[in-house]
């Protein structure tokens, strides 16, 4: 089972210039509650064959989650986490679809070492997690845009 690390609680010693630089873990329990589902989402893409190529790609235009190959096929992947009885597809507007790809188109543009595969899939998971942070329900749409 996979557990967020934002229960997590980390102690630094020595001086601010004998440690090197991480970024901040964020507390806020939305991205919390969004770094679970992403690490549950990448751990059932794996399952099914996929290689997680990057994870929150960052654009000018946002975040992109999950980009994943197959060999074939690279896939941009939406993972959208709600806590139980949520309904995650009900933020995956017309809206954040364009915005996802913008945001592919950029990683593409942008990443030159990036793998070169034939076909591109847009993905979307749905991940409801009760409140102890243990998954209820994962729904995976291929093609989902």
């Amino acid at each position: 089972m996979l557990r967020s690390d934002c229960n997590k609680r980390r102690t630094a010693t020595g001086t601010r210039a004998d440690r090197p630089y991480r970024r901040r873990m964020s507390t806020d329990l939305r991205h919390c509650l969004g770094s679970l589902g992403e690490a549950l989402a990448a751990h059932h893409l794996e399952r099914l064959g996929l290689t997680i190529v990057a994870r929150n790609h960052h654009t000018r235009w946002g975040e992109i989650d999950l980009i994943a190959s197959d060999g074939e096929t690279l896939v941009f992947c939406e993972v959208k986490t709600r806590r139980s009885p949520g309904r995650p597809w009900d933020a995956m507007h017309a809206r954040k679809q364009q915005q996802v790809r913008r945001m592919a188109a950029a990683y593409l543009a942008e990443v030159s070492d990036r793998p070169r595969r034939r076909e591109l899939r847009f993905d979307a998971i749905g991940v409801v997690v009760d409140e102890h942070g243990r998954l209820v329900s994962l729904d995976h749409l291929e093609g989902a845009f």
